[in-house]
């Protein structure tokens, strides 16, 4: 019996799908001004870890992920760089895609846009103010938040309580400061509507995406922490309102990441793209080190975390890197694999039961063992087919290459490799073919494979 915390409700509740053995399911994706960082990684993985298992239950699960292309970031990217917002929107969603991809995580089974569903957000506006829920001024519409009598209640915070601590802005034009926007004039970057061209609030995207593709209500939403107030309590607001229902039985929320105790952040310049992790640590050490926490609680980042995570990561991995599996299971570690994800996707102890799984297989070979961490650890998202090796099995693998290539000892394994690559790519630029193709051949030897593309080269254990 799945057991999830449902954020709204305060507690633990048990799982029961508004459909019997059907699951819709929402999570609150990207905004494409800029490259995808932990703190997506985290969230992603998280809420990838849920489908999967919603699936290993024998769930028929309509997952959707939204993508918001029409946003302030983007325009102010887009100008500053002189381009139209649409090249911003595209490149940083291909960034994003490419990062998805890498962590291995699922493409959800539909991922609606922002610009491709205008005609439905200004629908529901059109509804929310013919039912009394919002109103016009200057060709901006707003929600009155004090016509929801429920708001405030997913987050915890009464409305006399959000009241005394809302700001109040110079030449403020809302009836009230809790009011947010549904439809905000913009004759620049606007579209075309029964208001001055303009577009959509930010909370309205997520509302009109949700009843286009999943309906009126659904089983699940989730996302980070952070989207709790104001995001999802306007959601709540607007599409209750708007549909005359109950929007989400079960909301989910994943904690912040932390680096030095504080929540990454821009503005703290503590910063940390997927793009950047990548470079130093594989999808299943990052995983890992995402699954060896609760989904609810903060995560703190670290060197000397995320080194026990990859030796974990590789220990899993390459326990059966030499198996020949069947279909035989080990039906107990099944079961209590089950009843530790079944505890509000409890991963540290479901990792426990993987790193037990492995030990008996180490000692007996026994391959329904094996067979049973492969379906398990790919029910978690891990990659079977991508290598892992600790520090000391890397440098032992390219231990004639430092002196080969002048490189400098002390560095550990990886910061070498890329040593080596940056040799590589100024003899190409050198057009000096002969001693790059000797790089090349030479890390080939190694067992370490190059890709090259337009942003540069990196590399994989082959």
């Amino acid at each position: 019996m799945l057991k999830l915390f449902n954020t709204y409700t305060n507690s633990l509740e048990e799982f029961k799908p508004i459909e019997e053995n059907k699951v819709k399911m929402y999570v609150c994706g990207p905004t494409v001004y800029d490259k995808a960082h932990l703190g997506h990684a985290r969230c992603y993985i998280t809420w990838d870890v849920l489908y999967r298992y919603l699936k290993f239950l024998g769930y028929d699960v309509t997952y959707a992920r939204n993508v918001t292309d029409v946003d302030d970031k983007i325009l102010k990217k887009a100008d500053n760089k002189g381009v139209l917002p649409d090249e911003i929107a595209k490149e940083f969603y291909n960034s994003y895609i490419n990062s998805m991809n890498e962590l291995n995580v699922l493409r959800p089974d539909i991922e609606p846009f922002a610009t491709k569903t205008i005609s439905e957000m200004i629908a529901m506006t059109k509804e929310l103010i013919s039912k009394g829920f919002a109103y016009e001024v200057d060709d901006d519409v707003y929600f009155e938040v004090s016509k929801f009598k429920n708001y405030g209640k997913l987050s915890k915070q009464p409305i006399d309580d959000l009241m005394a601590g809302a700001r109040v802005e110079m030449g403020d034009k809302k009836r009230s400061p809790l009011d947010f926007a549904l439809w905000k004039k913009d004759e620049a970057h606007g579209y075309n509507c029964p208001w001055k061209k303009g577009r959509p609030g930010w909370h309205i995207e997520c509302s009109a995406m949700i009843r286009k593709h999943l309906g009126k209500t659904i089983d699940i939403h989730a996302g980070g922490a952070d989207l709790q107030f104001p995001h999802h309590e306007n959601e709540i607001a607007q599409s209750e309102c708007a549909n005359g229902v109950k929007f989400v039985n079960y909301w989910l929320h994943n904690g912040f990441v932390t680096i030095n105790k504080e929540k990454m952040s821009k503005s703290l310049n503590n910063f940390l793209t997927v793009d950047d992790l990548l470079k130093t640590h594989n999808s299943n050490t990052i995983r890992f080190f995402i699954l060896t926490n609760h989904y609810r609680m903060p995560v703190e980042f670290n060197d000397e975390a995320l080194s026990s995570a990859k030796a974990g990561a590789s220990r899993l991995v390459n326990s059966i890197s030499k198996a020949c599996f069947t279909d035989e299971l080990d039906e107990p570690s099944v079961e209590e694999f089950k009843l530790s994800m079944n505890d509000d996707l409890n991963t540290a102890k479901a990792l426990s039961v993987l790193f037990s799984l492995v030990d008996k297989f180490k000692k007996t070979k026994e391959i329904k063992y094996a067979n049973t961490i492969k379906l398990l650890g790919e029910t978690l998202g891990f990659d079977f087919s991508k290598k892992e090796l600790t520090d000391d099995e890397l440098s032992e693998k390219i231990s004639g290459l430092y002196e080969k290539f002048q490189i400098d000892k002390s560095l550990n394994p990886k910061d070498a490799i890329n040593e080596i690559l940056i040799k590589r790519q100024k003899a190409r630029l050198d057009k000096d073919f002969k001693q790059s193709d000797l790089i090349r051949d030479e890390l080939i030897k190694s067992g370490i494979i190059i890709k090259d593309s337009k942003e540069g080269s990196s590399w994989e254990l082959a």
